[in-house]
């Protein structure tokens, strides 16, 4: 039957396509991509099972404005570049939010499919047409609108950086994206696997910015190579502060200074961006594990243990505080953990770690906990149940329980408010600070959040600063 004959209750019998990926046993053995992505033929079925709903609350559930309906009746078609050109018109980034975006969370929760079965998987159609147009040389540099005058400074080259960037590119200014790594990207890249999110996209993601009229200078760290001050003084316009939470947070229990406890971004950063992975080709120092704990239940945390095991542990351990059904991490990624061996110490917390005599971790003094009343963020408040210690043998711990926001801008940027937790204040309709001219969005200023919200973030800030200029345009 073709699938323009097809009616809304006969796509709706369809059921749900199954991305294939790696088999456990051998996807731990090394740093590849976990899913293979779909097939032109999956794709097209799996576009069918959309029932072009008249209200599109897809659309409403995304932070970046897709037309999702839109780009999957474009797949439906068969015109996947076309697809991924409409997805680009709000979205610069649909190969990384196709990858690493929830979902499942926004725009699949809350499809109508999902009421009585499987959602659409609108983030497998994302990544498949994202990843069509570019493997077919198919990736064409959209137009943009005349040059403005303006120059806008963005630093961060993280997910709400690329996004302001490009939305910015398409409205006319020039934008120059200040970098403190060597590469671009910044999460995308120090923070997130090889097997979860490949360098090789974020780079194309990237190029894509540049092909666009993006000025990229990496190794370039703004609060020290020179402030948002000396940026306005340099002739820039509006500056857009994209920082991110990289400034890990401990427990702050003893033995927290042993040999072997890392954080979750120095632990991900060497192995990540500085390919410790790849041995001997990149000797990056990193110590390899037999006994691995990694404390939290974020996805940080599983992209620790994970790597732990590519690395290779022969025991590596998730020690969380809450029951699995309090976990932020996605339920793909917890999934995908427990299909790898990972061990899941759940309602237990890290009270002491033990070393030897070098100063080297070699156990770790745990509580059991049960779950109490809700706290603050509306989950079951972990309580220690008395005399319920026990030691777990480790020799290597990653400490995962989030991130506070980077200090360096807030602390040499005058004016600059921020709040207790060392987040920027901003509008948030508008992501202005308290600072004329200066905006800012994604974890610098909502702490660590998801990409996508990052992403959408910068794109509201890209909204506020084009009226800002050429508001400025009209005042002269």
């Amino acid at each position: 039957m073709a699938v323009e004959k097809l009616s809304k209750k006969e796509r709706m019998q369809i059921p749900r396509v199954v991305m294939p990926e790696q088999n456990p046993a051998e996807r731990i053995k090394n740093f590849n991509e976990v899913p293979y992505g779909l097939t032109p033929e999956m794709a097209i079925k799996e576009a069918t099972r959309c029932i072009e709903c008249n209200k599109r609350p897809c659309v409403d559930g995304c932070p970046v404005e897709v037309d999702i309906t839109g780009f999957i009746d474009l797949v439906v078609k068969g015109e996947f570049a076309a697809a991924a050109r409409k997805i680009k018109e709000t979205n610069s980034l649909p190969a990384i939010c196709g990858r690493v975006c929830p979902q499942e969370e926004q725009c699949e929760i809350v499809c109508i499919l999902g009421k009585k079965g499987k959602p659409v998987a609108i983030g497998h159609l994302e990544r498949f047409v994202a990843d069509y147009e570019r493997d077919n040389n198919l990736v064409e540099i959209p137009e943009v609108a005349p040059p403005t005058g303006f120059k806008v400074a963005v630093v961060g080259a993280g997910p709400a950086g690329l996004t302001v960037t490009g939305d910015l590119l398409r409205l006319g200014h020039a934008v120059t994206i200040f970098e403190a790594l060597h590469k671009p990207g910044g999460v995308l890249v120090y923070g997130i696997p090889e097997f979860r999110l490949p360098k090789t996209i974020v780079q194309a993601e990237c190029d894509f910015l540049a092909d666009m009229g993006a000025e990229f200078r990496n190794s370039t760290v703004i609060g020290k190579t020179d402030t948002v001050d000396e940026l306005f003084e340099m002739g820039y316009d509006a500056v857009f502060i994209g920082t991110g939470a990289g400034l890990p947070n401990f427990m702050g229990i003893p033995g927290e200074n042993l040999i072997g406890i890392y954080s979750a971004n120095e632990y991900l950063t060497r192995s990540n961006l500085m390919r410790a992975f790849d041995f001997p080709t990149y000797d990056t120092p990193i110590i390899h594990g037999k006994n691995v704990a990694v404390l939290g239940g974020g996805n940080t945390a599983m992209d620790s243990v994970r790597t732990a095991l590519r690395l290779g542990a022969d025991n590596a351990y998730i020690v969380y505080r809450r029951s699995e059904v309090e976990m932020p991490a996605r339920i793909e990624e917890i999934h995908h953990a427990q299909q790898e061996g990972v061990q899941f110490h759940l309602l237990t917390t890290p009270i002491k770690f033990n070393g030897d005599e070098s100063g080297k971790v070699t156990s770790m003094e745990c509580l059991r906990m049960e779950l109490g009343e809700p706290d603050d963020s509306g989950r079951r408040r972990p309580v220690p149940i008395e005399g319920s210690n026990f030691v777990l043998d480790v020799d290597l711990v990653v400490v995962a329980i989030g991130n506070s926001s980077n200090p360096l801008i807030p602390r040499t940027t005058p004016g600059l408010e921020t709040n207790r937790w060392g987040n920027i204040i901003v509008n948030e309709e508008t992501m202005q600070t308290s600072r004329e001219g200066v905006y800012a969005g994604g974890d610098i200023v909502t702490g660590g959040a998801t990409v996508i919200l990052a992403a959408g973030a910068g794109k509201k800030a890209a909204r506020a600063i084009h009226k800002y200029l050429m508001d400025k345009k009209v005042a002269v």
